[in-house]
């Protein structure tokens, strides 16, 4: 079996997250934990970064940090995990969904101008597969309208967008370490990375249950208290030490990936140029992190009878997401824009292919042939 996903490791973790468990201390925002937030305000040029056990917990942070209040909505791809809406939902915004684009699967930027009311406060671009979403056009209408833009960089670390990093062009973005990702920090783990600076300080009362105890420990404050909403938002040390593991071979856990993903688009194009399959699409202006590779069919009867015959050789493919709009949480918390002309159809068709650090050349070419021959038997 080669399964869809095993976790990034590189050897690196091993030492650090052992310091960690001999330390003073484990519970969060110490050395280790400092150190990652210094790698990544340092490489993508943030003005301030922030640790989180989860992505879903960094969107939650933000959500708090726009004030977003019941009535306000937000808006966004269906296309995407439901961590996107719930973060907001929570504050109870309403969730308006807008089509995709086919060609990347991300927001079409051409339909959030005609969605904005006099209600809507922000927009969460979702970059999927690590694929930048049209940022400039986005920030533009962004700007014309007063709102504030949160990036879903969940899948991004490592691409770029005309050459800025994703997760830094919002106000604010957000970064996923779950064990699917192209880096982990120990199975779950997330990053908030906040562009405008007039959210760095309620950022850390809000990640530290609402008190000022980081002001508190650099001295600023003399004792520390209760001072406005918050919730436990610091991942452990040990969280901390696994990831800085994989920091510290960033660059070669990137150029890993994409020589597989490079591979598999190499070997399968002569297929897509007959016809026969779709393969993922590169806007000239992104720089793509190799966090994915996923194919069309034509339509879901073809993907479900590729997807049986790989899983009969032992290839973990799957499919991603059922779009939001459509599931009972969706029709009752948010609203789609417009048509759903792409989100669905292009939904059942795209699946995706194992893609792992430690994938093997002959593991790659073990799925790409089960593919071609699942193809053919089409």
């Amino acid at each position: 079996m080669i399964p869809f996903n095993k976790p990034p490791y590189t050897g690196n973790e091993d030492v650090h997250v052992l310091a960690a468990m001999r330390s003073d201390k484990i519970s969060g925002d110490g050395a280790y934990g400092h150190r990652c937030q210094k790698w990544f305000e340092e490489r993508f040029s943030c003005n301030k970064t922030l640790l989180t056990p989860s992505c879903t917990q960094a969107l939650e942070m933000a959500a708090i940090l726009l004030d977003i209040q019941p009535g306000d909505e937000v808006i966004m791809p269906s296309y995407t995990f439901v961590s996107t809406a719930n973060a907001f939902v929570l504050r109870g915004a309403t969730i308006v969904f807008v089509d995709v684009r086919p060609d990347t699967m991300n927001i079409d930027e051409a339909l959030i101008e005609s969605a904005i009311t006099e209600r809507t406060r922000a927009i969460v671009p979702v970059h999927y597969a690590g694929v930048a979403c049209e940022m400039d056009t986005i920030m533009a209408i962004a700007g014309r309208h007063g709102l504030l833009v949160v990036e879903d960089a969940a899948q991004g670390m490592m691409s770029t967008y005309k050459g800025r990093p994703l997760g830094t062009i919002g106000h604010m973005g957000a970064f996923s370490f779950h064990e699917t990702k192209n880096y982990t920090s120990g199975g779950e783990g997330g990053l908030l990375l906040i562009n405008d600076p007039q959210f760095v300080s309620r950022a850390e009362i809000i990640r530290e249950k609402g008190t000022n105890r980081s002001q508190f420990f650099r001295g600023m404050v003399d004792k520390y208290t209760w001072i406005d909403v918050g919730s436990s938002y610091l991942p452990s040390e040990l969280q901390a030490a696994y990831l800085y593991g994989q920091l510290e071979k960033a660059d070669e856990i990137n150029q890993a990936r994409l020589s597989i993903w490079n591979r598999y688009y190499l070997a399968l194009t002569p297929y897509a140029e007959r016809g026969l399959i779709e393969l993922p699409q590169l806007p000239g202006d992104c720089v793509a992190n190799g966090h994915m590779f996923y194919l069309k069919a034509s339509g879901l009867e073809q993907r479900t009878q590729i997807l049986e015959m790989l899983r009969a050789r032992g290839v973990g493919a799957v499919f991603h997401y059922i779009p939001l709009h459509s599931a009972p949480a969706g029709r009752s918390l948010g609203r789609l824009h417009g048509e759903d002309v792409h989100t669905t159809r292009e939904s059942e068709r795209l699946f995706r292919l194992p893609l792992w650090l430690a994938m093997t050349t002959e593991e790659v070419d073990e799925v790409i042939q089960a593919v071609i021959d699942a193809i053919d038997a089409q």
